[in-house]
């Protein structure tokens, strides 16, 4: 029997599946129509539900797919779904091929029309004036630590934060017609970009210049875009991609595990999930153990401290406002116990927002 005759009967049953796939997935987008008819002018992301969705799924994948390819297969799927409804359009940190784009696209899917924004104030006021409905905007590292500008306008501003996005970060060396890293003279990356490959670029391109720039894709627009063939940026492979460049080198990253979180935040609430994590700001008396008395509310409550960081409040010297990110949701009992608690202890209180942890 030749090789194509044992093929066949695999890729028959293969386009029979195909045909059913196709039929369900139509099926599944008229019961989306239908439930966007039902919602009239509501909301049609809900972040609780996607989140129920992606951890059911993975709780009933038996292989031999990965619960990350599956996750990243039915968040198409709700993706396209959701645009029947209505298209969202998501702020991202711009120019195109920026990772925060590519956060974006990983909490939304490529069904949403992202829209790039020069400045993270940007993408705020592009959602509070309803010009987008959502934004993605970068809120730590991990090895660069936070995003302090990101921060800031969360004290501020009336969004709620309703998901997370975690991206593993590759950075890669490209330039225009050229895959060798030899005759570099210059190298344009994000200031964290730079830090980021620090101990790599001092090994293998010592005497290059080292020029911060407000993106990492605007750095490879800058080279794509230069007479001087000696430049090179560091970015993302989808920035290559972009702009046409050539990657000399890959993963030049020092740390292999460096992963970026980042913030999505909208108008609405979040519902429960089941599995959710919560963010506020809070600010202190000033008084000698008053931020021991606002972290105790959470011990005494048995709710565990993800997260706690320190920025200076703009509203008075050496005062500061503590970001803090929570286990549960704000209508869990505890937690709305402890935040009420919290409430008469401290200065200032403004929850961000309660929503699903991080799924695949």
């Amino acid at each position: 029997m030749s090789i194509d005759e044992q093929l066949k009967p695999h890729r028959d049953a293969i386009d029979e599946i195909d045909a059913t796939v196709l039929q369900l997935l139509n099926q599944r987008a008229a019961h989306a129509h239908a439930i966007g008819e039902l919602k009239g002018t509501g909301a049609v992301y809900r972040p609780e539900r996607e989140a129920a969705v992606l951890r059911r799924i993975q709780n009933l994948n038996k292989g031999p797919l990965p619960n990350e390819s599956v996750a990243r297969l039915f968040r198409e799927v709700m993706s396209e779904c959701l645009a029947v409804e209505r298209p969202l359009t998501i702020a991202y940190l711009g120019p195109q091929g920026t990772f925060t784009q590519q956060a974006a696209i990983k909490h939304f899917g490529h069904a949403a029309y992202t829209r790039a924004c020069m400045t993270v104030d940007d993408c705020f006021k592009q959602v509070e004036t309803r010009q987008a409905d959502y934004l993605v905007a970068p809120l730590e590292n991990s090895t660069e630590g936070s995003i302090g500008r990101t921060l800031d306008l969360l004290a501020v501003s009336a969004l709620k934060a309703c998901g997370e996005v975690v991206v593993r970060i590759h950075h890669n060396l490209m330039r225009k017609d050229s895959s060798e890293i030899n005759g570099v003279t210059k190298v344009f990356a994000h200031a964290q970009a730079l830090a980021q490959c620090n101990d790599w670029l001092g090994r293998n391109l010592p005497q290059a210049e080292r020029i911060p720039v407000s993106s990492n894709a605007e750095a490879a627009r800058l080279v794509a875009e230069s007479d001087d063939t000696t430049t090179a940026a560091i970015a993302a492979v989808t920035a290559a991609e972009i702009y046409g460049l050539t990657i000399a080198a890959q993963c030049i990253e020092d740390e292999p595990n460096n992963t970026t979180r980042f913030i999505v935040l909208g108008h609405q609430d979040t519902q429960p999930s089941g599995s959710d994590k919560t963010s506020l700001v809070v600010s202190t008396p000033n008084r000698a153990g008053a931020m021991m008395g606002l972290l105790q509310t959470f011990t005494d409550a048995g709710i565990s401290m993800t997260k706690i960081e320190s920025r200076p409040s703009k509203s008075a010297l050496w005062e500061y406002l503590f970001f803090i990110d929570i286990e549960g949701h704000q209508l869990d009992s505890k937690v709305e116990a402890a935040l009420k608690q919290l409430g008469e202890r401290a200065s200032f209180v403004k929850v961000i927002g309660s929503y699903p942890t991080v799924v695949l």
